[in-house]
This record gives C-alpha cells, sequence and structure tokens, in this order.
C-alpha cells in the first residue's frame, strides 16, 4: 500500500514504515499526526478512491537544515547586506495509509525468520541435485552408431598390401645411379658425333 500525500506545499509518495523530512509541523517527538491531504492511493497497479482516506504519522524529531547564507549588494551604492538561514524541518515516521498497518514488527520478524529459514529450503534442492547427479552417473549412455564409407578389409591380404603390386611404380635404386639417367633413356637427337667415328658421305649433285 502506498500514498501520495501533500504537506507544506510538497508532495511525497509514502509507504507504511518510511521516514519523511517535511516542513516543520507544530508538536513534539513522539506526537502523533494525521495527515488528510491525500492525493493518490493504491497497491500496485490497483488504485483506492482517496475521500476520507488519512495517512498516520508519528514526529521522530524537529531538526533544523544546513545553514544558507544570504547576500545582497548594489554597485557604486555601498549596499551590503549578509544574513544566514537556516529552515526548520519535522522528520516523520508513517504509521499506516487509511487504517491498513503494515506493522515494522512483522516485517522485523519476517527479515529475522528469513535467514533462518533459507537453509531449511537449500537443504532438500541439495539432496535432489545429488539424487539427479546419480541417476545420472547410473544411467548408461547412449551410443548411435552410423555407417563408414570404408569398411574394415575383408582378408589380410587387403588390409597390407605387399610392395611388389605391380600397380605400385618401382622404388628408385639408392646412390648415384638413382640420379644419372640410363644409356636408354639420354636423348641423342643433339648429341655431337664421336671423335674418330667415320664422315657421313656427301650427297651427289
Amino acid at each position: 500500500m502506498f500514498a501520495v500525500i501533500r504537506t507544506g506545499g510538497k508532495q511525497y509518495r509514502v509507504h507504511p514504515g518510511d521516514k519523511i523530512v517535511v516542513e516543520k509541523l507544530s508538536g513534539n517527538a513522539g506526537d502523533k499526526v494525521t495527515l488528510g491531504d491525500v492525493l493518490l492511493a493504491g497497491e500496485g497497479s490497483d488504485f483506492r478512491n482517496t475521500s476520507g482516506l488519512t495517512v498516520d504519522a508519528e514526529i521522530v524529531a524537529q531538526a533544523k537544515a544546513d545553514k544558507v547564507t544570504v547576500f545582497k549588494k548594489r554597485r557604486r551604492h555601498n549596499y551590503r547586506r549578509k544574513k544566514g538561514h537556516r529552515q526548520q524541518h519535522t522528520i516523520l515516521k508513517i504509521l499506516s495509509i487509511g487504517g491498513e498497518k503494515k506493522a515494522a514488527k512483522e516485517a522485523a520478524k519476517t527479515s529475522a525468520d528469513a535467514p533462518n529459514a533459507a537453509p531449511a529450503a537449500e537443504t532438500p534442492a541439495k539432496g535432489k541435485g545429488k539424487a539427479a547427479a546419480d541417476k545420472s552417473s547410473a544411467a548408461p549412455a547412449e551410443v548411435t552408431a552410423t555407417p563408414t564409407e570404408n569398411p574394415a578389409p575383408a582378408n589380410e591380404a587387403q588390409a597390407n598390401p605387399s610392395a611388389e603390386s605391380t600397380d605400385a611404380p618401382p622404388k628408385a635404386a639408392k646412390g648415384k645411379a638413382a640420379d644419372k639417367p640410363t644409356a636408354k633413356t639420354q636423348s641423342t637427337k643433339n648429341a655431337a658425333p664421336a671423335k674418330g667415328g667415320a664422315k657421313k658421305a656427301p650427297k651427289a649433285k
């Protein structure tokens, strides 16, 4: 439950248990005050009729605001005035709105019981977590097998093909002979004639 009240020319949104600082109200600390100028009231998104609705509050203390310096000056007239001011305030504690109380004692009790209730709520959750973990570890994992494109060879010969296969290229011999081309593979197209060899007969004219 909340309400918007007006006092001292200002508006305040209050809930039961709130403390607000308003313009000075007559009374001493501990006195009860009823605020009747309620502009809006409701709970959540539901609003309530404000006719005849009041807000009950208690005066916590009478206080003053920080000092404000007021200085006035007029040039070339030898006019200077300096004053200080401290606005008087009243600190209020909201007790109830329209007779409905969200007692501060109940709020204190719930806040005190909350830490004691939290471990009790956590223990079953931990037990559930362990049970779920045990179930997940005990359940066998499902394995889905997919056929491969190249199945395993049927016999040992296919698995280990011999090095003497006709399709495999011949291994090169070790040593310098492997680097030099053989006589059969040498090209004789542009070869020079051997020394001392028979010369070719000239063609007849």
